[in-house]
């Protein structure tokens, strides 16, 4: 027996905390009956469970690596019919859903399954798996704004918490300059808004590393699938900063 909750994300149907949240609406029924509340356990060997009247299905667990190009919404569809992550993926006729986020103007490696315990172990916030960004910002980044992003930057919502943060390339040309940073957290455009704190425009973001996996040689718009070592690596990966934070 295992919680509802688990069944309906191991089956792929979404990530844990949205399952919780279609238990709670109302749109799922185990053996015909509704249920509303969080606890409740089942077999999916035996009972009968359906989301949205359909009955659920085990499929077979997919882990894949997207190098996202710049205007894609990380989404499985868009009623304004912008490209979407979906687009990107021929060949795979499985439901999967992005591991986070990257905005419409972020390119670079991002992370789809239908995993849900997988995509929910990596983005729980207790996790603090890393995430490394190159950005390239307008003007000079001198050493105090670096400071600053290393020590944790004061957002409307909160201070982040500490970054590291390298120089990686300086276009005195361009009057640019490009920072590789990486962070812990996950928060809605957080890097954009931690270098607008310390007064510097990000006029490209890509994301190159999720944990200790990298894009490497993946070309603009090309998707593979995660070999199995690369998931397990990830999933050690937040299970070892779970660990360090949690001391």
């Amino acid at each position: 027996m295992e919680r509802l909750q688990k069944i309906l994300a191991q089956a792929g149907v979404a990530s844990r905390r949205k399952c919780e949240e279609m238990i709670l609406a109302g749109l799922v029924e185990v053996n015909e009956e509704k249920v509303t509340t969080l606890g409740v356990k089942a077999d999916p060997a035996v009972d009968v469970i359906t989301v949205n009247g359909r009955r659920i299905r085990s499929e077979n667990k997919l882990y894949l690596m997207l190098n996202k190009p710049k205007g894609v919404i990380t989404s499985a569809s868009d009623p304004q019919g912008r490209k979407v992550v979906a687009d990107f993926l021929p060949g795979i006729k499985e439901r999967v859903y992005p591991v986070g986020r990257l905005d419409y103007d972020t390119e670079g490696l991002l992370l789809l399954t239908n995993d849900g315990e997988f995509a929910n172990l990596l983005t729980h916030p207790s996790h603090h798996v890393p995430k490394t960004y190159h950005a390239t910002v307008k003007g000079t980044v001198h050493g105090t704004a670096l400071e600053k992003l290393q020590s944790g930057i004061k957002l409307e919502d909160g201070m982040t918490s500490p970054a590291e943060v390298e120089y990686h390339d300086i276009n005195l040309d361009k009057n640019e300059t490009t920072i590789s940073i990486t962070i812990y957290e996950g928060r809605n455009r957080q890097v954009r808004r931690m270098f607008e704190a310390v007064g510097h425009k990000v006029i490209k973001l890509k994301r190159i590393k999720f944990g200790d996996i990298g894009l490497q040689q993946l070309g603009r718009g090309k998707f593979r699938h995660l070999h199995p070592t690369e998931v397990q690596e990830l999933l050690g990966s937040a299970r070892k900063t779970h660990k360090v934070h949690k001391k």
